[in-house]
Formats: C-alpha cells, structure tokens, sequence
C-alpha cells in the first residue's frame, strides 16, 4: 500500500511540474525540453553503460570482486527506467544517477550499507581430494 501512495504522488508531482512549466513557457517548449531531456539522457545511458560494462569485465579479467560496477549497473539502470518515464523530475533524478560523480556518491553509501549488514559466516568443513590415491583430509574453520 505504501508503494502505491509512493507512485501516486510521485505522478501527481510530474503532472504538476509539467503544468506548470507548460504554463510558463508554453507547450510546444514544454514538449521539446522533455524530448530533449530524453535525448540526452539516452546518450549518457550509452555511454555510462558502456563504460561500466568495461570496467565490470576489467575487474572480472583482473580477478578482483566487481561490487563497485555491480552497484553502478543498478543504478544505471534505475536512471534508464527514470529516463523513459515521461516528465521533469524523472529526467533531473536520471540525469544526476547518469553522472559519475552524484552516482560515485550514492554507489558508496550503498556499498558501505550493504557492509555493514553483511551477517557473520561461520563455516566448519571438510576437503577431500576424491581423485587421490590416498585422499588428502584438511579440516578448518572458516570465519568472517
């Protein structure tokens, strides 16, 4: 329920922002800003999502966790739902999601957050090399 009251209001603000900047420049200004504003955001959905894409492999290639161009593909994907969606403030939070540096910002914040609710591991196991002739047993205690 608190979801959709979240979308109503949300479209009732895109509907107002857009009247009233309709009303203060027009329609036909208002149409092509919107136009515009899709426009450019398609073209740094492009290339953000490209560059990241890379960055994702690079990390895959060097053998290192990929967490930070993980998070950055979500959100880069959060500013390409935003960018379809007709009106203004869908546009600006897309735009500023689209940017490397308001995105590095909230990239951080999300990945300090998902650290610090990460639960504690405990594993107790036993490794057993089947093709040996002789199996080599190694027990331990793994703990994060």
């Amino acid at each position: 329920m608190p979801i959709l009251l979240i979308v109503l209001l949300a479209v009732a603000a895109e509907i107002t922002v857009m009247v009233s900047v309709g009303s203060a420049i027009g329609v036909l200004p208002t149409i092509g800003l919107l136009i515009a504003a899709t426009l450019l955001g398609g073209f740094l959905l492009r290339r953000e999502g490209t560059r990241t894409l890379a960055a994702l492999r690079e990390a895959v290639f060097l053998r290192r966790t990929p967490e930070r161009e993980v998070v950055d593909g979500m959100l880069i994907a959060a500013a390409g739902v935003l960018v379809v969606l007709p009106g203004f403030i869908s546009d600006v939070l897309a735009l500023l999601l689209l940017l490397p540096p308001t995105r590095a910002l909230l990239r951080n914040r999300i990945i300090r957050r998902a650290e610090r609710s990460r639960p504690v591991i405990v594993v107790d196991s036993v490794v057993v090399d089947p093709d040996a002739v002789a199996p080599t047993v190694i027990q331990g205690t793994v703990e994060r």
